[in-house]
């Protein structure tokens, strides 16, 4: 239904953005990946995948036009919902997802929060030709002193992803305490996410 929208951005979190359009609104749930890219913006183009329910109707956002299809591409496995898909785009990156299915490595697809053993295998089945015939885009790579602001950040996103305030209490002390260096709130999620995946 919609391509992609372009506005300015009134509010950012990990999670989600929302996006004036037209004097429009629009709350748009984003995965880390499209976060980092965005987070120096305050105009942006974000490509759009619209999920309708009987109960709700969902709007995901990406930075790119290769995360919207790979998105798209992983809700059509079964077995791998929205959240999901967005929270395997926010633990990894789509050069990441695309080198697990193409060398068949599960363990990896496992990480990620909710992705068990047939699920893993499932989307390297469904996935692997597809992709195949896609030529990989280059991935940024971000380079991993926290502040409270970081922190809270970084708990209110995992929180609103579906994790217990206790499990990221903990996940987030950990992954400050390995990662003494970490600045950046994206960077932390990332860390707190295999820890919660664990």
């Amino acid at each position: 239904m919609y391509a992609y929208l372009k506005g300015e951005i009134t509010f950012k979190s990990p999670a989600f953005i929302t996006l004036e359009a037209n004097g429009i609104g629009f709350h748009v749930n984003i995965p880390l990946s499209t976060y980092t890219a965005i987070a120096g913006l305050e105009r942006a183009t974000i490509y759009t995948h619209l999920i309708v329910r009987e109960d709700a109707h969902t709007l995901f956002g990406f930075a790119t036009q290769a995360e919207r299809s790979l998105f798209v591409q992983l809700i059509g496995v079964t077995g791998v919902g929205a959240t999901t898909a967005q929270l395997i785009l926010s633990s990894m990156s789509v050069d990441e997802v695309r080198a697990a299915v193409l060398g068949e490595q599960a363990h990896i697809l496992q990480r990620v929060k909710g992705i068990g053993a047939k699920t893993a295998k499932q989307i390297i089945l469904d996935l692997k030709n597809k992709l195949a015939k896609e030529t990989p885009d280059a991935a940024a790579v971000l380079l991993p002193t926290i502040d409270d602001s970081v922190r809270e950040e970084a708990l209110s996103a995992l929180i609103s992803l579906g994790f217990n305030r206790i499990a990221v209490q903990k996940a987030l002390n950990q992954a400050m305490k390995d990662n003494p260096s970490l600045s950046k709130v994206e960077d932390l999620i990332k860390m707190a996410l295999k820890s919660l995946a664990g």
